[in-house]
Parts: structure tokens; sequence; C-alpha cells
């Protein structure tokens, strides 16, 4: 069974893929871990390692079958960010630093008002850049080819 997409999207989210959050409701409740995915169409995250659920799978071609646990997904308003100075779950601000760079801060009644750095696995790709040229990539001496000269007037096009 698939999950629906949401009603109402969250538009600005301030929970990113990386962070260490603690789950405050559910089975898993107290437990924290790293944000595997972000679903951003239904609400939803999956915490790496909990909200573990059994899933049948029938063999086939290529594979066993049998009973695994995987990592259901869990509503965003259900897991909360870590304050990294005091280690207890708070709601994430942004503010401007005196340099003008915007940061995320713990924020709440026992956050310790602490910047919550940017998770380093953000500046990695999901899907790495191709390093050949494909089919239709244009060739580099047709890009570096100059077709338009100023002082001449040669590629100027009649108006």
């Amino acid at each position: 069974m698939g999950w629906k997409a949401a009603e109402k999207l969250i538009r600005h989210w301030k929970i990113l893929r990386g962070d260490n959050v603690m789950i405050i409701r559910g089975k898993d409740k107290g437990e924290s871990g790293l944000i595997k995915r972000v679903i951003r169409s239904q609400n939803r995250v999956i915490v790496e390692g909990k909200n573990l659920v059994k899933k049948h799978i029938k063999q086939g071609e290529g594979h066993t079958g049998g009973i695994f646990s995987i990592e259901a997904p869990l509503h965003v308003s259900n897991v909360q960010v870590v304050d990294p100075v005091t280690g207890k779950p708070c709601k994430v601000g942004y503010k401007y630093l005196e340099d003008g760079t915007k940061v995320r801060f713990a924020r709440g009644m026992n956050a310790s008002g602490a910047v919550i750095p940017r998770p380093e696995i953000l500046k990695e790709r999901r899907k790495p850049r191709p390093t050949s040229p494909g089919p239709k990539d244009t060739p580099i001496e047709h890009v570096l080819e100059k077709t338009y000269d100023e002082k001449a007037g040669i590629g100027m096009p009649d108006l």
C-alpha cells in the first residue's frame, strides 16, 4: 500500500537530509538518528534504523523472497532536530550573522540558541554529473568558435 500525497505541503522545510533528529511521537519515541531521505510530496522523512516494519517480499527472478525489516516514513511533525549543545529536541529558526550569512539556529524553551550546521552530505550530489559527453552535447570546437567580430562587423545579422 502506497502513501497518498499530502493535502497541505510544507513550503519552507527546516529539516534537511543528514540532520540528527529525535523522534517525539510513535513507537520509537525518544530515539534519535540521521535523516536518510526527505519525501517532500508526502511531508515525510525516513530516519536511519528507526520505525522498522516487516515487509513480505515474494521470490522472483534474480532475488530471494522472505520477510525483511525496512524503515517506514515518519511524518515530519513527529521528529525534531537535536540541539547540538544540549542534545535535546528543539525547533529550528533562521537568522543572519554579522557577515550576512543565513544560518539555522536552535530555538524554543530549552534550546541553547546555538547554530545548527548544514549537513555535510548535502554537498555531495545524489546523481553525479556525467564525465563523458553525450549525444546531445555540443562539441568543444563549436563552443569556442568565434562567430562575431565587433570591429569588422562580421556575424552581425541584417536587420
